[in-house]
């Protein structure tokens, strides 16, 4: 059950104050690639192996690559679109992604597929980051791979071991500051009484305050977060996202289909799922990811729900400690 408890006082207007002008511009024609879904199943991925500027990025670690990969993928590691292990959510610095992309042969025109493992949706998680990241620094003709790459096997694909060769190229990656949110953006907007839906992707245990990740100074949530476990997306197997129909559906239930709303988790990787479906594939524009999270903001001052007693807190990370 997704216990959604909407705040009828956020208002579209709100969330014009709180986003840089930027972020107000015209989506440009040319972010929409006819013929481009961001989400590919198997088949469709396989009419597109071996065409030219077709760049499928393989995520997973490189051992998990090496044992065999989709034919002319590139490995690309999550880790590498990451921050720091204190605060994995992070933005790497435009210079590591440049040289990270040109190596892996990604152009401004590029047909990139983004390709996780496929166990869980956790997996999925990464790959919406991971494009999430990609559209940040302005690439525009983008998919994940439903299911991934145990996907890919189950549909009847092929896996290589052999690395390919690519030509490196002279992308340079910037990011664009209009779909990132930071923690004093969050912040002030919260102060000022004028922040936009803020959409806590968490299970529901870190929502109510309940778990917290290490990295995290403190449980609980933003204040006045609205709760989307981003497991709801997902069909009965955890591996592959619902039909586009009921991905909006909820959306719609949740009231999240058009309205202004900051999309945040831990560390902006379940919290890219919430995105991903929300503005790829329910078409909400106005949503917008916090990155660096719960885990960022937890290390401040600043205000949280649903945070324990500090007896309470203790109590929770004396069981945290047994279960490891």
């Amino acid at each position: 059950m997704l216990k959604l408890a909407l705040t009828a006082t956020l208002l579209a207007g709100n969330f014009i104050a709180f986003v840089p002008s930027a972020a107000l511009a015209a989506t440009p024609a040319s972010a929409v690639q006819a013929g481009v879904s961001p989400l590919l199943k198997a088949d469709e991925l396989k009419s597109l192996l071996g065409q030219s500027g077709v760049r499928v990025l393989d995520i997973r670690a490189e051992k998990d690559y090496s044992a065999g990969h989709i034919p002319g993928a590139i490995n690309t590691p999550y880790g590498a679109y990451r921050g720091p292990a204190d605060n994995a959510g992070a933005l790497p610095p435009e210079t590591k992604l440049t040289e990270l992309l040109r190596r892996a042969g990604i152009d401004t025109n590029s047909r990139v597929i983004v390709a996780h493992a496929g166990t869980n949706h956790t997996d999925f998680g990464a790959a919406a980051r991971v494009y999430w990241t990609l559209k940040a620094g302005g690439l525009t003709r983008l998919s994940v791979l439903d299911g991934g790459t145990l996907g890919w096997q189950a549909a009847g694909g092929t896996l290589d071991t052999d690395t390919p060769k690519v030509t490196a190229t002279q992308f340079t990656y910037r990011y664009d500051q209009a779909m990132i949110v930071n923690t004093e953006e969050v912040s002030t907007a919260v102060k000022s009484g004028k922040a936009p839906l803020l959409l806590d992707a968490r299970p529901e245990g870190f929502f109510k305050g309940e778990q917290r990740v290490d990295a995290a100074a403190r449980y609980g949530t933003l204040p006045g977060a609205q709760w989307l476990d981003n497991a709801a997306f997902f069909n009965a197997d955890d591996k592959t996202l619902k039909p586009a129909a009921d991905l909006l559906q909820i959306a719609r239930q949740a009231g999240l289909a058009s309205k202004p709303a900051v999309s945040f988790c831990n560390t902006g990787h379940w919290a890219a799922t919430n995105w991903f479906v929300l503005s790829e594939i329910a078409g909400n524009k106005d949503v917008k990811l916090y990155p660096e999270s719960v885990v960022e903001w937890s290390k401040s001052e600043l205000p949280m729900d649903n945070q324990p007693s500090r007896v309470t807190a203790l109590m929770q990370d004396a069981k945290r400690s047994l279960k490891k």
